[in-house]
């Protein structure tokens, strides 16, 4: 992607930006003077209606979130789509003409604002599915069940991404309310399937290529750096994920009778899946770092001078210390170097007490975290060659591909990724660091490669959010913010030329 050349014009929200650099007061909005007068109803608008309207965007959020919407899990298909259902509901209730565009899988949802002739075009991806809330025990409150604490919503997908999600959904929603129109043409694209891969939105972006061309996606799926601290992530990780099946004996056996004699797949399964990655967890596959894109020494100094804290990392998680590859920090171990992680085992007995069984069967899950330049396709290629190697006698091996994809990073030198940091200082008060992720979004380097658009990854969460964990919170204020940052969004990007 080339970087544009930006044109600037008069902004709306300008004078907000200096405003909130000194102080974030989302109820009290000052204006200077340097906004001609003709414009200032129109942001007044904007942002009355956003601050008139803060209890009703929350029950929203909280109405979503009610929604079950597991994709993982066929039980709660139906689940899933009346979250899409709602979604289209929702879009249809403030004068946009949604549609529910049916797939393989789980629907998708498309909406757009009118065209603005001149002005860029720029498409808002989101999903409305949802993590299995499992443990359900390790839950505060019901996962189903929003509940606020602490001045956060707690509920499976109030960070990924209902919330994030539903920001720029409620900008757009500001801007039509308060103008009848938007300074760009804003299309929304919503899934059902981001947890699961996206496998069938890469077949309606193939088929509705022309219906989504635009100038700009913007995603937020992401985190801060942390609290104050805005961000906008310029690259992720990808992933290639995988099942692992070791198949033994016809049956359970006694292990008095047979153990010693007869491979233990259990214990195959331990040894193979160690085999993978060492003390230091450097991946052991032959190959695996030959396309390994290395960090640039500009961003290795920009890295080590974030606020990070390592003690506090730690603490946080209530860890005494950290593991991974010699000569990295912790940063660039999360965000720019591979790694290996098994995300579920299973095999043999599991109940209260003793059994001596040697189980018949066992099986994992895992993936890897890719970097740029490297082909999920040849990693899968080379593992498989890897474990068949490592079967031991009496055991029969299978290995099922997940979905995956490849890791992206995008260029900072783009006029759209410099007018979201100009909004992200309005909604925020805090001018945004850039920073990598070490999550995968697979579908982002297919908008990129496909629609020939700039990418902004504007996170609004933090990372202590448990995404895909028990206890998944969002702080009501950041989503106020994003909101706040969306809408000026609109207006920022409005300033560039899409033809330069």
């Amino acid at each position: 992607m080339s970087p544009r050349r930006s044109v600037r014009k008069t902004s709306l929200f300008e004078a907000e930006a200096a405003c909130y650099r000194a102080t974030f007061r989302p109820s009290v909005i000052t204006f200077l003077p340097t906004v001609p007068s003709s414009t200032v109803p129109i942001v007044n608008g904007v942002l009355e209606y956003l601050d008139q309207n803060r209890q009703q965007f929350e029950a929203d959020l909280s109405e979503l979130l009610r929604i079950p919407s597991i994709s993982a899990d066929s039980q709660f298909a139906g689940e899933v789509r009346r979250a899409a259902d709602w979604m289209v509901e929702h879009l249809q209730s403030f004068g946009l003409a949604a549609e529910l565009h049916e797939t393989a899988g789980h629907p998708v949802v498309y909406a757009e604002t009118n065209p603005v002739p001149g002005a860029p075009v720029v498409l808002v991806y989101g999903h409305y599915d949802v993590q299995p809330p499992d443990p359900l025990d390790l839950w505060a409150t019901p996962p189903f069940e929003p509940t606020v604490r602490d001045g956060n919503i707690y509920a499976r997908g109030a960070s990924d991404d209902k919330g994030q999600m539903l920001t720029h959904v409620k900008s757009v929603q500001a801007w039509l309310a308060a103008n009848q129109k938007l300074p760009v043409q804003v299309k929304l694209l919503i899934e059902g399937e981001e947890e699961v891969g996206s496998e069938n939105l890469e077949s309606f972006l193939a088929a509705n290529t022309d219906k989504l061309a635009c100038d700009c996606v913007v995603i937020s799926d992401t985190s801060q750096f942390a609290p104050g601290v805005p961000a906008i992530t310029y690259g992720l990780r990808g992933i290639a994920y995988y099942e692992i099946h070791l198949q033994g004996p016809n049956r359970d056996l006694h292990s008095g009778v047979f153990g010693g004699a007869v491979t233990n797949p259990a214990n195959a399964l331990n040894q193979m899946l160690s085999s993978l990655v060492d003390g230091e967890g450097r991946i052991q596959v032959p190959g695996f770092y030959d396309d390994v894109a290395p960090l640039t020494e500009q961003e290795r100094q920009e890295f080590a001078a974030l606020p990070f804290d390592e003690t506090e990392f730690r603490n946080q998680l209530d860890v005494d210390g950290t593991t991974g590859e010699a000569d990295f920090t912790t940063l660039e171990r999360r965000w720019a170097r591979p790694s290996f992680d098994v995300h579920g085992i299973w095999g043999g007995y599991q109940g209260e007490g003793e059994k001596t069984v040697l189980p018949s069967h066992a099986a994992a899950k895992f993936s890897f975290r890719l970097v740029p330049n490297q082909d999920p396709e040849q990693i899968t290629v080379d593992l498989r060659k890897f474990l068949e190697q490592r079967v031991p006698p009496g055991i029969k091996m299978e290995i099922r591909e997940s979905h995956r994809a490849p890791g992206v990073v995008f260029p900072l030198e783009s006029p759209y990724l410099q007018a979201a940091a100009d909004a992200i200082e309005t909604g925020f008060g805090q001018r945004p660091v850039f920073i990598r992720e070490g999550g995968s979004i697979p579908i982002v380097s297919t908008f990129a490669d496909r629609l020939g658009a700039d990418v902004l990854l504007l996170g609004w969460g933090q990372n202590d959010d448990n995404p895909h964990s028990p206890n998944e919170k969002f702080s009501l204020a950041d989503f106020h913010r994003g909101i706040r940052a969306s809408a000026s969004l609109w207006d920022r990007i409005a300033t560039i030329h899409p033809n330069s």
